[in-house]
């Protein structure tokens, strides 16, 4: 498939900050055909290398046994090679880029820059699924993935996507392929020396470093904060200039509490080109929140003493409410109807993405 080169990639992490991987698998992909592959376990970043019994549990990789292995910053030299400047993909591309970002900002290195797109949005323009995660879209394009969680074959399944797509679109070219069925890619910038302000992710483990420190003793797992929830939410992006401005979304401020039936970060990516603002928690300005997990409709609307979720999120608004600010609570159910066309799986319900999320973690 003439144009059909790229890179994929895949990690799993030792803990739920993603600057902490514990493996990297990548395959190197030429006209639509393997070339190449590179597959290393690695010690996380000093500092960052507990290793939580929950991904252990999921991946298999121990600290005894990445013990006498390179540390991500003693290999990514080699990484950065394999790659060669080449666009990533990867199976929640959101996930992978904000490893190599986070686990860069924690090792003191410098960053080349990288733009990696995402297969499970492919999988979801493209194939009709009851769910996306690796296993069943690696099957529908042929591929049988009998080792998920190891990075190489997940990295494997990830490009058999890409590649089984390309064919039956007959479409070559990498990014005309992403781009024709209306996915863009996720982008980590370039800088030199200690970064002027770090993503999110790293501020916020910093301040808790010693949680993840493998050196010091292991606190007790009530201590351990929930970071599943934090790396889910996503950037806030500008509403689109170019929006309708008669979509019921138009000008509404968002924020969202609870697992949706698909990221966090695509939901505010969906509302920003309907005209929608978003925050990653609720201010004075909030006019909607949406809550995941399941709620009906009936249940958001019971009396505030009697309110079900106990998120923090919702506490905040449900208090603004009564003192006078306008500020709707509304089920994932109506907020898919607000979306309408725009929903990236209509019809059925995705549960693929925060699993998939929440097992790499």
């Amino acid at each position: 498939m003439k144009g059909l080169d790229f890179t994929a990639v895949d990690f799993e992490t030792a803990n739920g900050f993603r600057g902490s991987p514990c493996a990297i698998g990548m395959v190197k992909v030429r006209e639509g055909k393997e070339v190449d592959t590179y597959y290393s376990a690695m010690r996380p970043p000093e500092g960052f290398d507990r290793f939580d019994p929950h991904n252990v549990a999921i991946h298999g990789i121990t600290a005894e046994a990445v013990a006498q292995a390179p540390r991500f910053g003693e290999l990514f030299e080699e990484i950065s090679a394999f790659i060669a400047g080449d666009v990533l993909v990867a199976h929640n591309a959101a996930f992978d880029i904000e490893v190599f970002e986070s686990a860069l900002e924690v090792s003191g290195l410098d960053s080349p820059g990288l733009s990696c797109l995402c297969s499970v949005r492919l999988s979801r323009a493209n194939y009709t699924l009851p769910s996306h995660a690796l296993p069943k879209a690696a099957a529908e394009a042929g591929y049988e993935l009998t080792a998920h969680h190891y990075a190489l074959e997940d990295a494997r399944a990830s490009a058999a996507v890409v590649c089984d797509i390309a064919q039956r679109r007959a479409v070559g070219p990498i990014h005309r392929l992403f781009q024709e069925s209306g996915v863009s890619a996720r982008s980590m910038e370039a800088w030199q020396g200690p970064r002027a302000r770090e993503s999110r992710a790293t501020r916020q483990v910093r301040t808790m470093a010693h949680l993840f420190d493998a050196r010091l003793p292991a606190p007790a797992p009530r201590h351990m904060p929930d970071l599943m929830r934090w790396q889910d939410e996503g950037k806030n992006l500008p509403p689109s200039a170019v929006a309708d401005p008669g979509h019921a979304l138009f000008g509404q401020q968002l924020s969202f509490t609870g697992s949706l039936s698909i990221p966090r970060a695509e939901a505010k990516e969906i509302v920003a080109g309907l005209g929608a603002g978003t925050s990653s928690r609720v201010t004075a300005a909030t006019s909607l929140l949406v809550v995941g997990d399941g709620f009906e409709p009936w249940e958001l609307a019971a009396p505030d003493d009697s309110f079900p979720l106990r998120s923090s999120k919702a506490r905040d608004a449900l208090r603004r409410r009564s003192e006078g600010q306008s500020i709707r609570l509304i089920a994932e159910e109506e907020f898919r109807a607000l979306l309408g066309a725009a929903w990236p799986v209509p019809g059925q319900t995705e549960e693929s993405a925060p699993a998939e999320v929440t097992a790499r973690e």
